[in-house]
Parts: structure tokens; sequence; C-alpha cells
């Protein structure tokens, strides 16, 4: 893979809100959905077909609310899981901007509100996505907690690359490792407004011994780089395939809310079971 520009060339729908000034709806509306291809990015990047990689974006939505029938306001927390098999991923903007369509709308139950956030978000996915709602009664049940692995943030490195530059990974072929390594540096740009995305990313493999200077360097290059948190992640999984060559890959990031919406991409060559607990700067 060659090294790529800071914003990547793609020909995304033109009827995104995203970047543009938008009414805020209160009643539910949920044709504010807006999906993303996900076949454009990945023909930008040169995922193969069939998908080299299984796994899930987790979506938290912090800021829930509607009316019971009474008019009396609730709140939850959203949880939900789209598979990466998905025709589309869903845009972040138009998500919040749907869940907003709930603040004055009246519903008889927390699984009338279930059912509808279920139906919408398979729509848009053009797949199944699997919904959660947490009341305050059990806003207790989700731990705070830091993603396990070895650290590599303290590394002493000079760092000269601020767009992606997978030639900066390197192995050594002569030892064989099964590791968990863990960052809190990455960070990217939002493709269309340029506004800055903050991650904690965690990397599982067996394989080759990765260079571990080389890996943080690599995952700082991608601070100037426009392009979705679910494209990052497949970004870096393939460019790490493709320059170390492991036998078993996970690569899973944890992204800090925008809007009271987090997305947490999870893609792995093998099945892995991931805890959907929130980092400390989420």
């Amino acid at each position: 893979m060659t090294e790529h520009a800071n914003k990547p060339e793609l020909s995304l729908p033109t009827h995104l809100t995203l970047g543009q000034s938008v009414d805020y709806i209160e009643q539910y509306t949920p044709e504010l959905l807006q999906s993303v291809p996900r076949s454009l990015s990945r023909d930008q990047i040169g995922v193969a077909h069939p998908l080299p990689f299984q796994g899930v974006d987790i979506w938290n939505g912090y800021e829930l609310s509607w009316l019971n029938r009474k008019g009396k306001p609730q709140v939850a927390i959203l949880q939900c899981r789209v598979p990466v098999t998905s025709e589309n991923l869903i845009e972040s903007k138009s998500f919040k901007l749907y869940l907003n369509s709930f603040n004055q709308t009246r519903f008889d139950s927390r699984d009338d509100v279930h059912k509808c956030l279920q139906k919408d978000l398979s729509a848009c996915a053009n797949e199944q996505v699997s919904v959660s709602l947490y009341g305050p009664e059990q806003f207790d049940e989700l731990p705070v907690k830091n993603l396990s692995g070895t650290c590599i943030d303290d590394l002493d490195i000079d760092v000269t690359h601020y767009s992606p530059a997978p030639s900066l990974l390197t192995c050594d072929n002569s030892q064989n490792a099964d590791e968990v390594l863990v960052s809190h540096l990455l960070k990217s740009n939002c493709l269309i407004t340029s506004q800055p995305d903050w991650a904690s990313i965690q990397i599982r493999y067996q394989g080759p011994q990765i260079n571990h200077e080389g890996l943080l360097a690599y995952l700082i290059s991608f601070r100037q780089h426009n392009e979705f948190h679910e494209q990052c992640i497949e970004r870096i999984y393939c460019d790490l395939m493709a320059y170390c060559k492991p036998l078993k890959l996970a690569v899973y990031a944890r992204y800090t809310r925008r809007g009271g919406l987090d997305i947490n991409p999870l893609r792995s060559n093998y099945t892995i079971d991931i805890d959907n607990d929130r980092q400390a700067r989420q």
C-alpha cells in the first residue's frame, strides 16, 4: 500500500447534512437518518471482497430522551451494534438529529422506543442492527475501564509524519509475538468538517514481532488525516496486515463522543468478544 494524502478523494452522497446548517426537529422523524455506502471507502483503501475481516461498529448514545404518555420526560443510554457486513454505515450527524427528534415525542413505553430505534437503524444500515437501552436504574452497570494491554505511548520517538505513513510499520520475522498493544494518541479528523476525532486504540495480534516505535509513529501519522472513524480503523487493519502479516489481528478503537455519541469500531480476522466498556475520555 502507498502512503496516503490527508483527505481521501471519495464521491460522498450529496444529500448529507454533515457540515451544513440544519433545523433541529423534536418530533419523531426517522427520515433524518442518512447512510453512507461502506463500499466508497473500501474501494479507495483497497479492501478485498469477500471482506478480509469481521467485526462491528459499537455506538453509545448519551442524549436520548422522549416523553411518556403523560408528557413526562424519560431518559436512557443507547447502545447499538452495526455489523461490518452492513451495506451502509450510519452517518453520525444524521444519527444525532434523528435522536433529537424523539425529544418531544410521546411513547407508551421504553420498549416502544427500542422497537423504533432497532427498525430505523437497521433500515439505514440495510442490515439488522442490535439495540439496547439502559434506564437510570441501570446506569451503574456501565463501568469506566481502561483498555487492557501494554501502552506504547511513553516510547521516546521522533515524529515527522502527520499523514498516514504505513511504511513506518516494520516487524522482526525472526521473532514471534502474541501481545496486546494500546495507544491513546490516535487522532484523525472528520472527512467533511475536519473537526478532530480522538481515540484510544487496542491492537491484538499473533505473528512476527511488530516494532513498537514504528507502530506508535504510524498511529500518530493519522493526526492530520481526514476520514470517518470506521474507515480509519479499516485502513489501520489493512496496513498492519499488508506490512506485518500477522496470523491473527484485531484492531479496536474507542473514540471520544461528539454530540452525545461515540463510535467504537472493531475489525479482526478471528472471533473476539469485546466488552463495551467506556473509557475515561468518553
